[in-house]
């Protein structure tokens, strides 16, 4: 149950009313996912939110696939129940099959296990990246 009440999709704000626009337009979509009608409980924030996501999604050096791809994985390791749905989603919508799902968790599975056993040795890393 959300811990506030989720903003109608006919919200009379101003704000509310441009973003949820927005996103309909963006995403191609004709309805407001639940996490921007609870985020419209803040209308200020809902923008912020909107805005940075809309930038740091956008295609650039690392693809749209490749970014949702990062979405599920942190998702997943975060354990967001919500957002493992929607970015699995988006993967879907952007042509990831089950087979390349399969290896995306599967590739989440194991760092999460490698990260924790790095941390758990307390291995110091001696695998550097090149300064630039």
């Amino acid at each position: 149950m959300p811990t506030v009440k989720l903003v109608d999709e006919n919200s009379a704000h101003p704000i509310v009313r441009e973003v949820f626009a927005d996103i309909k337009a963006t995403k191609k979509i004709d309805f407001i996912p639940n996490i921007w009608r609870a985020l419209a409980s803040h209308p200020e924030h809902l923008r912020l939110c909107w805005t940075r996501l809309k930038a740091i999604m956008a295609p650039g050096k690392v693809d749209a696939l490749t970014k949702e791809i990062i979405a599920l994985a942190v998702s997943a390791t975060n354990g967001c129940n919500y957002c493992i749905n929607s970015h699995t989603a988006a993967t879907q919508k952007l042509g990831l099959d089950n087979e390349g799902l399969g290896e995306v968790l599967a590739v989440v599975g194991l760092f999460n296990q490698m990260n924790k056993l790095a941390d758990a040795y307390q291995v110091e890393p001696d695998i550097l990246p090149a300064p630039r």
